[in-house]
């Protein structure tokens, strides 16, 4: 094998690892091979993407995600301290499942957290959201203070601006396309349903 083969394959095992890593990064759930990718861009501290979470996503998991008919894909879009702080608390967990159980508890609880201009106590109000999902005070804290992770999601969300050209949140991306109706379950199960 030539020097140059050895280099060339050297570049594409890199460039392949760092897109599996960037890929793992992003918080799914459901098939891995499901015909239908959902994909959310969403500020952990917007009210309507809390709303997108409770009306369609649980609904979504019940009749489509649960059967392996769709894929669901979180993506961070930070608006604010707030939200991206909120995010990195999320990614904190290492189970994925707990991670969707903190990120349903962290909408469910927005009201409560994301709330007032001083991020110290902000951050406190997520952390107490976050204690009953496996996580220690100390864990967060280090988690909170990790530039690597808050540096990844600022990425994912420039990436994701260029992509898409996300311009509110959430945005909805239903394989590859913007979905551009109305937020509730009924419109988007259509939208599912064409795509099966």
């Amino acid at each position: 094998m030539t020097e140059i083969k050895k280099t060339l394959l050297t570049v594409l095992f890199i460039f392949f690892t760092l897109t599996a890593q960037v890929e793992s990064k992003i918080l799914s759930i459901g098939n891995p091979e499901a015909k239908v990718i959902v994909k959310v861009f969403s500020s952990l501290t917007c009210p309507h993407c809390a709303n997108f979470h409770e009306e369609i996503f649980n609904n979504l998991k019940k009749d489509y995600i649960d059967k392996g008919l769709v894929r669901f894909e979180h993506h961070p879009f930070p608006l604010d301290l707030a939200a991206l702080n909120a995010e990195v608390v999320v990614r904190c967990q290492t189970d994925n499942n707990k991670k969707f159980e903190l990120l349903e508890a962290i909408y469910k609880k927005q009201k409560n957290w994301a709330i007032g201009s001083d991020i110290n106590k902000i951050n406190d109000l997520i952390k107490k959201v976050a204690i009953s999902f496996g996580l220690t005070m100390e864990k967060m804290n280090t988690c909170l203070k990790d530039s690597v992770t808050q540096d990844e999601i600022l990425e994912q969300r420039i990436e994701a601006q260029k992509k898409y050209n996300i311009d509110s949140t959430p945005t909805i991306i239903v394989n590859e396309k913007k979905y551009k109706n109305k937020t509730d379950y009924k419109s988007f199960k259509k939208v599912i349903d064409k795509n099966l």
